[in-house]
């Protein structure tokens, strides 16, 4: 059986190499969980295991090993009695060997604690911008004075990358003893956490793994688990918050909404013609600017056909996508493929108007980007931007409706150049500020209380 198996969210794996009997390994899992029983060692190794035996030979003797290694190091991960008091103090940034490189600054807080961070998205030699949110919130906290053990993915694409987040999970928890895990994405993040360690476990949902709740088989099981396993949940925005209680009643009431936060300090309020003058970006005119995957979702040949019909300006695109092809050629328009995270600040400065006219944004991180840098927008209204982006800061539009796009164009155009008023809507969203708030979620999860 060749076929592609969307099982549990664990990405395009074949068929064949995903265990047969998922499912009800997840029913079993929650039963225990129901019984306030662990899982057995069998039960962990069964989803993992089958999975990478016909993946890569490489991860075999790992899986095997671990069946050798007796109770596993984390069974007794750290008590929470180390966080009944909050008058311990550190002041000092903390190394590990899997760490990024940790802010100069440092910031006195309570107990330090040892986080185990699960993403399947993470920056990496050949995505450097991959789940670049993630890395962000990551220096937050270690610039508070966590540790931090990382069991992340950080390339895309490729059948063995997701069985290879779990392995990487179990070998984590072998060498690092979590008072927390803090997972990136409900599936299949969240549940390598779950079946790695037997930590309190926070969880970030983001977006397309609610999504994916009701449209791949298994998924909705494993999704359940995981947000009956956890300690916390994270939405990016109240909508997402919405959807999943409403696909995963067991969501509620313990759902919080935290998003990722922008980096004020990196992206501010720049010279314009400094910027332009750097890209080459010389156009006359109103200087648009559109970022992200050139994708249906990303609504960019609507967002094309409106800007033509506007007849002003120019438009760029930055990233690259399946629709590259129909935007080439367009009269304005310029197609600059994927850019690095680090170059995404320069062309934000250098336009006018930011246009994420998505057909949906669980968040919206490149809008709210814009707005830090003091730059008006035209945001979507469906998803999260509502929830940040204001009168005064940009033009909310129904992604369906090509008139009400050319319109908010011009709107947008209108609005002043700096935008301040961006950039003081942005203040609420600063990722030091989104950071603390996860803390106090991670900190009351290790002392053992749900939201």
């Amino acid at each position: 059986m060749g076929g592609i198996s969307s099982i549990a969210g664990l990405g395009h794996l074949p068929s064949s190499v995903l265990p047969p009997d998922f499912v009800q390994l997840v029913a079993k899992l929650e039963g225990n969980q129901r019984r306030n029983e662990h899982p057995s060692h069998e039960d962990r190794r069964r989803i993992v295991g089958n999975a990478a035996e016909e993946v890569d030979s490489d991860l075999v003797a790992t899986v095997k090993d671990a069946g050798r290694i007796g109770p596993r190091a984390d069974l007794n991960h750290g008590s929470s009695d180390r966080y009944s008091n909050d008058s311990s103090l550190l002041t000092k940034p903390i190394v590990t060997p899997r760490r990024a490189q940790v802010r100069a600054e440092t910031v006195t807080i309570g107990a330090p604690m040892r986080i185990l961070l699960v993403s399947q998205m993470y920056p990496g030699p050949a995505d450097p911008d991959l789940g670049v949110f993630v890395a962000n919130l990551e220096l937050e906290l270690l610039a508070r004075g966590h540790e931090i053990e990382r069991a992340v993915v950080d390339t895309r694409g490729g059948r063995a990358r997701h069985a290879a987040l779990f392995l990487d999970a179990f070998r984590a928890v072998r060498r690092f003893r979590p008072d927390v895990a803090y997972a990136h994405f409900l599936v299949p993040a969240g549940l390598a956490a779950t079946l790695a360690t037997r930590a309190p476990l926070v969880v970030t949902a983001h977006g397309q793994d609610v999504a994916n709740i009701g449209s791949m088989p298994g998924v909705r099981a494993a999704t359940r688990h995981v947000v009956r396993r956890a300690a916390s949940v994270i939405a990016v925005s109240g909508w997402l918050r919405d959807r999943l209680e409403s696909e995963v009643p067991d969501a509620r009431g313990k759902t919080e909404v935290v998003d990722c936060g922008v980096d004020l300090a990196r992206f501010e309020p720049r010279n314009t013609d400094e910027a332009r003058a750097e890209l080459g970006w010389n156009d006359a005119g109103t200087h648009f600017l559109c970022l992200g995957g050139l994708t249906e979702r990303k609504n960019v040949l609507r967002l094309a056909a409106a800007f033509e019909r506007r007849g002003e300006g120019s438009l760029t695109f930055v990233g690259d996508g399946p629709l590259r092809g129909a935007l080439e050629g367009r009269a304005g328009v310029r197609l600059t493929g994927r850019m690095r995270h680090d170059d995404v600040p320069a062309w934000i400065a250098a336009c006018d108007v930011l246009c994420q006219p998505s057909l949906v944004e669980p968040f919206g991180l490149a809008t709210l980007e814009a707005m830090a840098s003091g730059r008006s927008v035209v945001a979507t209204n469906v998803g999260g931007p509502p929830e940040f982006v204001t009168p005064e800061s940009g033009v909310r539009v129904d992604p369906l409706d090509e008139d009400g796009l050319v319109s908010a164009l011009s709107e947008a155009a209108a609005l002043p150049r700096p935008n301040l008023a961006s950039r003081e809507a942005a203040g609420d969203h600063d990722v030091r500020l989104q950071a603390a708030r996860v803390e106090a979620i991670l900190l009351r999860a290790a002392r053992g209380r749900r939201a």
